[in-house]
């Protein structure tokens, strides 16, 4: 349950629930570009979210009055959007093997894929990830390096700061603007002012074909420079828009379970996913 204030009034909702406004949100703008209701859905999750975790995914999807037809993983649907829009011509008869590295804001999401040539066949052979690894864990380690240094310099009572709410969300803002800054840029500058009582703070290797970089995180210069050691640099693919790429395929996969009109080549999708987690059966002898 989530506590929050809304016009003056405390209200207490559940996670499916804040889910289906951000879902009711997107089908809104959904229909005004399209002048068309919008009734059929995918919706993607994290490889590692459990069945309750899925099952509370489709609920928000039902409460934000959708009919979502399938839920597949973030890094399958990202696999689609490259797989018919930006990989290089087959080589051979055995496809292409492409591993899928999709870090966002909140998690990471590996898969290793054969897409195969002909009819449009995406064969996830293997998973990884975690749930709790994204570009936020890195706003909080500059947040943290931040208070820190403030600290240092102006002798001041750390809890004194972190239980500024306000100071701390103003913080944050700053230290995400930085990051997104050190993707294209060496250097920058962290400034908030008043921070505080008037006080301005200033794999090992495998047989692949492609490396697929998805989600905001992967523009960060150090997270590009850790897997150019991993592969060779030819390997890594920066040709799908990586705030997009996840969407965008879960579009495609949703036009094809919908009989929408697409062209041929998107008809023929097949996508053979995996279960991440194990599956196991309770027994009374």
């Amino acid at each position: 349950m989530i506590v929050v204030q809304h016009e003056g009034k405390e209200r207490k909702l559940v996670p499916e629930e804040i889910s289906s406004m951000v879902l009711s949100k997107m089908r809104q703008a959904a229909q005004s570009y399209l002048g068309e209701t919008v009734k059929n859905a995918v919706i993607t999750v994290p490889i590692y979210f459990n069945n309750p975790q899925r099952q509370a995914t489709l609920d928000a999807g039902a409460i934000a009055g959708l009919n979502v037809m399938r839920i597949i993983n973030e890094p399958s649907a990202a696999a689609i959007a490259y797989g018919l829009e930006k990989m290089p011509p087959f080589s051979n008869k055995e496809g292409r093997m492409v591993l899928i590295f999709d870090l966002g804001g909140g998690t990471l999401d590996v898969s290793l894929l054969n897409i195969c040539p002909g009819i449009d066949t995406f064969e996830v052979k293997a998973v990884a990830g975690d749930t709790h690894l994204g570009g936020a864990d890195f706003d909080n380690k500059m947040v943290n390096h931040c208070i820190q240094e403030f600290v240092r310099k102006h002798d001041v009572v750390e809890e004194d700061i972190r239980s500024n709410r306000k100071a701390l969300r103003r913080l944050r803002t700053a230290c995400e603007r930085a990051k997104r800054m050190l993707s294209t840029t060496t250097q920058t500058s962290i400034e908030v002012d008043s921070l505080h009582h008037g006080i301005d703070s200033a794999p090992r290797s495998a047989p692949l074909d492609d490396v697929v970089l998805v989600g905001g995180s992967t523009r960060i210069p150090k997270v590009q420079a850790m897997l150019h050691e991993l592969f060779d640099e030819k390997k890594l693919r920066r040709n799908l828009n990586p705030d997009e790429a996840v969407a965008y395929g879960a579009a495609i996969q949703a036009s094809v379970l919908s009989g929408g009109e697409t062209d041929d080549k998107k008809q023929v999708i097949i996508l053979h996913d995996v279960t991440p987690l194990s599956l196991g059966i309770e027994m009374n002898v």
